[in-house]
């Protein structure tokens, strides 16, 4: 007897994700066309050559996702994205150029509410097209569950109009208070969430984004700008100091290590973890072997599992640990896995963050004049 195939019914099938594809290169309208197609749970809606074109085809196809790329003619990406998320917000993925203007044109967009970004596919490379393929469809996914961030008052404001800020202190004494923070898909706004509230006391603060190398810079040329605390680019062998952040230059990993009564940056060159250069594991990892309970971890919003065993280990070595809220969370991939290990001791709304840090640095400051005073 013949079998009969079962069916799904209609109402339990699994929706597939409508993409809208916004690029004026018919070529890369093309390939990104191909590669999310093959994906049995996308679904390409149709490509529009600039914005005036893509105003019209989200009006018709009303898509979950949009891809957008930032240099077109008559009307750039930035200046779409912001009619777009002040009319009808949703989540859109940035493609961008590699280069120094691409860079601070994509951090513009991620102020206003683009939930992540790609750089454009290197079509002259044909055998890293493979994994530029998974990495598209993996951030399309993503971005379709995606929380949209809603407009902040730090997006134009800066520090100064609550403390005046000044010159740093160069001083050569031991940092001995730890911050690692990492953080991927919606990070660099919630980063700044955190740096812009904390004091130019603060203790020195190691962080891992996942961003790419040109874009790391300008990442932290930007937070430098609007905190009280320095942001820089790590440097190797840079030493760690109260009041400054170094943030992971995007094509190595970022390390703490321990050099006699001091903390230094190291870099380290060598293979991707979780297909991530920078990793969060890494930094983690290595700040729960060099400075244990000495340190605060801090895992944020973003796509994948990276970081989360490395808060686990901070946690297990003695550290205080914090992971940012679903609720606040734009993708609640990092802090869930993490919540989900065990890695986090305290699970907070964005918003709270930065006070919680402060308060476990001034709750470790006590414990240690407690036990040097012997009492």
């Amino acid at each position: 007897m013949q079998s009969v195939p079962k069916t799904v019914p209609s109402g339990q099938a699994k929706k597939r994700i409508k993409v809208l594809i916004v690029d004026d290169s018919a070529l890369v309208r093309r390939i990104l066309t191909e590669m999310l197609s093959s994906d049995p749970s996308i679904t390409v809606l149709g490509a529009a050559h600039d914005a005036y074109d893509a105003r019209e085809k989200i009006k018709a196809l009303n898509p979950d996702v949009l891809t957008l790329d930032v240099e077109m003619p008559r009307m750039d990406g930035v200046t779409f994205l912001r009619n777009l998320m002040r009319l009808r917000p949703m989540p859109v993925i940035m493609v961008s150029s590699l280069t120094d203007k691409g860079a601070e044109v994509t951090l513009d967009a991620l102020s206003i509410g683009a939930v992540d970004y790609l750089p454009k596919p290197k079509i002259d490379l044909a055998a890293t097209l493979g994994d530029y393929k998974e990495e598209l469809i993996a951030k399309v996914k993503a971005a379709a569950s995606a929380r949209l961030r809603a407009t902040t008052t730090t997006g134009s404001a800066s520090a100064d109009a609550i403390l005046a800020k000044r010159d740093p202190q160069r001083q050569l004494r031991t940092t001995e208070r730890i911050i690692a923070i990492g953080a991927s898909t919606g990070g660099t706004e919630a980063i700044k969430e955190v740096l812009i509230r904390l004091p130019p006391d603060t203790p020195g603060i190691v962080i891992t984004q996942h961003i790419p190398k040109l874009f790391s810079g300008a990442f932290a040329r930007r937070m430098d700008a609007c905190c009280q605390v320095s942001v820089c680019e790590a440097e190797d062998g840079q030493q760690i100091l109260r009041g400054h952040a170094y943030v992971a230059p995007g094509d190595m990993h970022l390390l703490l290590v321990r050099d006699g009564a001091r903390y230094v940056c190291r870099l380290d060159d060598g293979p991707p973890v979780n297909r991530h250069k920078p990793s969060v594991d890494v930094l983690f990892r290595s700040v729960a072997q060099q400075a244990g309970r000495n340190a605060i971890g801090v895992i944020l919003t973003g796509m994948g599992k990276d970081g989360a065993l490395g808060l686990k280990e901070m946690r297990d070595a003695g550290a205080r640990t914090v992971a940012q809220d679903e609720a606040t969370s734009i993708v609640w991939g990092m802090p869930g896995e993490a919540v989900a290990v065990g890695g986090a001791a305290d699970v907070l709304p964005l918003g709270d963050i930065w006070s919680r840090v402060l308060q476990l640095a001034d709750e470790m400051d006590i414990t240690r004049s407690a036990v040097a005073g012997g009492t």
